[in-house]
């Protein structure tokens, strides 16, 4: 893979030397040599990572971190600082800043791409979502960027995996200051415990003494249930090669041993904040697709989500020699509920009485609301005399129990004109079979209302 990774650092040396690195792995490398003319670059998006020097005359690396994870334009970049600057303080305050990494100088080129090319991956996820976000925010949904900034990353729900006391012990301790954390000793059942938990952050020892930490790793990443969990492995500085494996299978963070207590809070906080970021934008994808097909109102389908399903139930049914039925459905006088009640007593009707649809239908059946006060139906396996059936149980459960309107203060009689047609083998279309069902929904208000007509075949 490749990502545009922008280089920060005011000595020309450093920046060639960086960029001649970067480019040796075919990443597409663009500079800057001031904080200002970084800032400028990511406010543009024009980059997918920064890797930035903390000693810089204008302002320093530090200053320039905290500005971009505080703009909701530029917080989800990924940054990590390179610096000459090794003491835990130092990689803290970085932390603390809102880097993602914090690379001591000289870095090691195996760590460096290693690294890069681990948070340009998790990028190309974010920046997936947060294309799909941008829809949700023009349909109304709150966009999550400013949420995200006054994130904390505090009160996450955290899983160590550890299998010594003495190790797991210390790590909860600290954690336990800002975190729910569990412990699973048994690396055995750390995969099921990591499933089931809904956790914001996995912790795991890949120094366990008889279990390959990294297949854990692998494993959790591969699974469905946890595959965007982050992950942050703790290991000792002699297993630098394993800890680089890790990274390439999914990890997102890492801690070297002996333990700094702030370090691990800010690493912590910072994957509790990214988990929490990430689910808010898949969050706002799903409920902008669930927009796109569910009627707003009754929460049931639209018309468009029906249309375009029903074509395949028939195809389905027809291949394998079963019938299908669609009911028509109308709520008698719904006009004059407007007229009489109000609008929004009409709402209460409509709602309700999507409602006792949803109780009245098998999970296979498909409703939807496809306009005003007319909905439909379609019964998948049925036939048209069972849909019958159905379809007169359903309305004199409406008729026998009067609506409930304006808070609960009154409630008034509804009842509703169903029209019923069949499928009439491999060659019907969607139209016809709806047209048939709307025409016997028309003769059943012709002859009264409150009444179940079947088409006559």
């Amino acid at each position: 893979m490749t990502a545009r990774v922008l280089v920060v650092d005011d000595v020309p040396a450093n920046v060639k030397l960086m960029e001649a690195r970067l480019s040796a792995e075919y990443f597409d490398v663009i500079t800057a040599m001031s904080g200002v003319e970084a800032l400028t670059i990511c406010e543009r998006a024009e980059c997918d990572l920064v890797l930035l020097d903390v000693m810089m005359p204008d302002m320093d690396g530090f200053e320039v971190c905290r500005r971009l994870k505080t703009n909701p334009a530029t917080h989800h970049i990924p940054v990590v600082m390179v610096t000459a600057l090794d003491q835990p303080s130092d990689r803290v305050r970085g932390l603390e800043a809102g880097a993602d990494d914090f690379l001591s100088k000289p870095t090691p080129e195996l760590a460096l791409i290693a690294r890069v090319r681990s948070l340009a991956r998790l990028k190309m996820v974010t920046d997936e979502l947060r294309m799909r976000a941008v829809t949700s925010h023009e349909i109304g949904i709150e966009s999550p960027e400013r949420e995200a900034v006054a994130d904390t990353g505090r009160g996450g729900r955290v899983l160590i995996v550890d299998d010594r006391p003495a190790s797991y012990e210390r790590v909860a301790s600290t954690l336990a200051t800002e975190h729910n954390v569990e412990i699973e000793a048994d690396p055995n059942d750390a995969l099921f415990r990591a499933a089931e938990g809904n956790y914001d952050l996995v912790i795991i020892s890949l120094d366990l003494a008889n279990f390959d930490a990294l297949r854990l790793c692998s494993q959790i990443r591969s699974l469905e249930r946890t595959r965007n969990v982050p992950i942050l492995a703790i290991t000792e500085p002699e297993n630098n090669a394993r800890m680089l494996r890790g990274l390439e299978i999914g990890v997102n963070d890492y801690l070297m041993r002996p333990i700094d207590k702030n370090e691990l809070l800010a690493r912590a906080r910072s994957q509790v904040r990214k988990r929490r970021y990430t689910e808010r934008l898949r969050d706002n994808v799903q409920t902008s697709i669930e927009m796109a097909i569910t009627d707003a109102l009754t929460g049931l389908f639209n018309r468009r989500y029906m249309e375009s399903h029903l074509a395949t139930l028939m195809e389905q049914a027809g291949a394998r020699g079963k019938p299908l039925a669609v009911m028509m459905l109308d709520i008698d006088h719904f006009k004059s509920i407007n007229d009489s009640y109000g609008h929004d007593a009409g709402d209460d009707v409509l709602r309700d009485f999507a409602l006792r649809i949803k109780r009245s239908i098998r999970g296979i059946d498909l409703a939807s609301r496809c306009g005003g006060e007319e909905f439909i139906i379609v019964m998948p396996e049925t036939d048209i005399t069972v849909a019958a059936m159905v379809a007169e149980r359903l309305r004199r459960r409406i008729a026998a129990e009067p609506f409930v309107i304006s808070q609960g203060a009154r409630s008034i009689p509804v009842t509703l004109s169903i029209g019923i047609a069949g499928l009439r083998g491999r060659d019907d279309t969607a139209a016809s079979l709806i047209k048939r069902a709307d025409q016997a929904l028309y003769r059943a208000k012709r002859d009264g209302r409150n009444r179940v007509v079947p088409d006559a075949a």
